[in-house]
């Protein structure tokens, strides 16, 4: 039989993960394809394709998750192959299967084999009639509280709720009594639908302290399948993970075999071809407990091709061309270590809502040895409320650990983003925080260090308000008046006839306000975009870059936006505004909860709006009753828009 012709590749996906794919694929000499949404119409990766489809809508469930449309495109273009991503349809096995139907090839695993570990359920069923170790839970087919009521009860709380079909923390509730139960169920079959169009729950005993460790396997057409090595993903946020690494510190050779050999046996079983990833929770005492099998490419899979070398995405492409692994399990390499971290469009202080805007600043760090950033996102670009609001990942290689992890420091040093909350600043803590250094690893590791990783907002120093206030005035352009340089007036630099020169600016900076004096004597000057500053003799360099109104400082190891205001104006805003409850994102609202005229308790759920596929609840701070309602079902709205005015009892 002859090998499938594979000239054209379409991504069926969004953002970093199909930039990456694209850039093997035409590495490789493939056409690529990108597909997006109304939205999306001038995203990066449809920037970067040579060949783009327009699948119209806004929302996922418009464009990204439309099956006919996706296979219409593939057509349309000439593509004979598609490749899903992470996310969205990427383990749908009707769109594997409809794929098939439609004579094209699917990289990735068979629908059979989506069928068997897509859904969470049908997976630990197979994983115990095989004998691999399972957390005690409910896995069945009934749907209804009682049911899930009484499993909890059988099991113990805490739980954790799962999307059957699900993935990357969608649909996930830890729920800590029965009280909590009803809420969480609805909020999580909800969140589950809008993710994967599949409500369906499972739950299972929340274990404490564990580490997450997943073995990455590779299987081919004729009957090959091996594990490359393994990663750390212990490091987690509401299930999220936020940072990973391999090898897992600490594991030993045989542990990792033990794990791998498991991880193999488990795709061998359901007839696994491509790339796929068997997850396990493992213990302090070294056993290990299947969770799930991820029946795609990996987030985080870029650890594993910088510890071995090899690329992924073109393993993938060679095993839906029909040719066998390219080496042995004995030849796997394990070179190094690597760690990832992923970046995010959240506001951390904020409980890490997602956030939404133009990104008016975005600078990558610098290539090199050991140096990698997979990114969705250029400068100018805009964020929109509709998807997953990751931006990109960095990831750093190095000889051992410590080398890996002082590079990836660098690197975040490095980055520069502005226009939007990221959570480039709780990387930074995480990576530079001595329990992370010495491997102290587990799922508990961001709850047990939050004042560390989430420090309580402190007062801004004289000096930062000093240097802020040196970089507004001194990266001001030099001639305001484009139609007389030489005039007094165009000049910036506090010139006054008669008197001395001094200019008074009323800056703003992560919420606090300072007005400062600028006279003749400076304490810092601006050479490009280096603020050089001095006190007591000794010199120090922090990166100063305007845009627009806006001057971004390093200060500290963190770049601060540093904004000019008008007090006067400042007043009259904060006179205007009606006290109620706005919206903390742009978003739609899903739920409505409450009516003018009701009383409401402290706490209680007035609003659930969803943005970037979570479900985030408007709350009553205090008892009172609502005076007005100013949002309905099904409407988007904008950040800061009044949503429910409460007056207090």
């Amino acid at each position: 039989m002859s090998a499938p012709v594979l000239t054209t590749l379409l991504v069926a996906n969004r953002g970093e993960i199909a930039c990456r794919v694209m850039r093997t694929a035409k590495a490789l000499g493939l056409t690529t394809v990108a597909v997006h949404s109304a939205t999306d119409r001038e995203a990066r990766h449809s920037r970067e394709a040579d060949i783009r489809v327009d699948l119209g809508g806004s929302k996922a469930a418009d464009s990204y998750l439309q099956i006919d449309k996706l296979i219409a495109a593939a057509k349309a273009s000439g593509a004979q192959a598609i490749h899903p991503g992470y996310g969205f349809l990427s383990e749908n096995a009707g769109f594997a299967r409809a794929i098939e139907d439609a004579g094209l090839i699917f990289l990735g695993p068979p629908a059979s084999a989506i069928d068997a570990m897509g859904s969470k359920s049908a997976a630990k069923a197979l994983m115990e009639t095989a004998g691999v170790p399972l957390v005690p839970g409910y896995h069945g087919e009934a749907q209804d509280f009682d049911t899930f009521r009484d499993a909890c009860e059988r099991i113990g709380y805490p739980v954790l709720l799962k999307a059957t079909a699900g993935g990357g923390g969608k649909g996930m509730k830890v729920v800590e009594d029965v009280s909590q139960l009803a809420e969480a169920l609805a909020s999580a079959q909800r969140e589950a639908k809008s993710s994967f169009g599949d409500s369906r729950m499972l739950v299972e005993k929340y274990l404490l302290k564990p580490r997450h460790v997943e073995i990455q396997v590779f299987a081919d057409q004729h009957g090959n399948c091996l594990y490359l090595n393994e990663r750390d993903c212990s490091i987690q946020r509401r299930h999220q993970k936020v940072v990973e690494e391999a090898p897992a510190p600490g594991l030993s050779p045989e542990l990792r075999r033990a794990m791998g050999e498991a991880a193999v046996r488990s795709a061998q079983a359901i007839g696994y071809v491509g790339a796929g990833t068997v997850e396990f929770l493992l213990d302090s005492r070294g056993e290990f407990f299947f969770m799930e099998m991820n029946t795609r490419l990996q987030v985080e899979h870029p650890v594993t091709e910088a510890i071995t070398g090899l690329d992924l995405v073109a393993w993938q492409i060679r095993v839906a061309r029909g040719e066998a692994l390219p080496m042995t399990q004995a030849e796997v390499p394990l070179i190094g270590h690597a760690i990832e971290v992923r970046l995010y469009a959240e506001d951390p202080a904020n409980d890490f809502l997602p956030a939404t805007g133009n990104l008016e600043l975005y600078r990558e760090s610098a290539e090199g040895p050991g140096r990698r950033v997979d990114s969705g996102v250029e400068e100018g670009d805009e964020i929109s409320p509709f998807y997953d609001p990751m931006l990109g990942k960095l990831i750093a290689w190095g000889e051992d650990r410590e080398q890996a992890r002082l590079r990836l420091l660098s690197m975040l040093d490095e980055f520069a983003i502005g226009g939007l909350k990221t959570n480039i600043n709780f990387l930074r803590r995480i990576i530079a925080h001595p329990a992370f250094a010495t491997a102290e690893l587990d799922t508990g590791f961001i709850p047990r260090f939050q004042e560390q990783l989430l420090p309580a907002p402190s007062d801004l120093s004289d000096g930062f308000w000093q240097a802020a206030a040196q970089a507004v005035a001194q990266s001001q352009p030099d001639s305001p008046r484009a139609d007389d340089a030489s005039s007094p007036w165009a000049i910036s630099n506090g010139f006054r006839a008669g008197l001395p020169k001094e200019i008074t600016l009323h800056l703003s900076c992560e919420g606090q306000d300072r007005a400062l004096t600028l006279g003749d004597i400076r304490t810092a000057h601006l050479k490009g975009e280096q603020l050089l500053t001095e006190h007591n003799g000794v010199r120090r360099q922090h990166r100063a870059i305007r845009r627009g109104d806006s001057v971004y400082l390093q200060w500290d190891g963190e770049l601060r936006r540093i904004e000019s205001y008008d007090p006067i104006g400042a007043v009259e805003a904060s006179h205007s505004h009606h006290g109620g409850l706005t919206a903390p994102m742009n978003g739609s609202i899903v739920r409505v909860l409450v009516e003018a005229g009701q009383t409401v308790e402290a706490g209680a759920q007035l609003v659930v709006l969803e943005a970037m596929k979570m479900e985030h609840s408007i709350r009553a701070p205090h008892a009172g009753v609502i005076k007005a309602l100013y949002c309905q079902e099904g409407e988007m709205v904008s950040e800061g828009s009044a949503l429910v005015e409460l007056e207090e009892a």
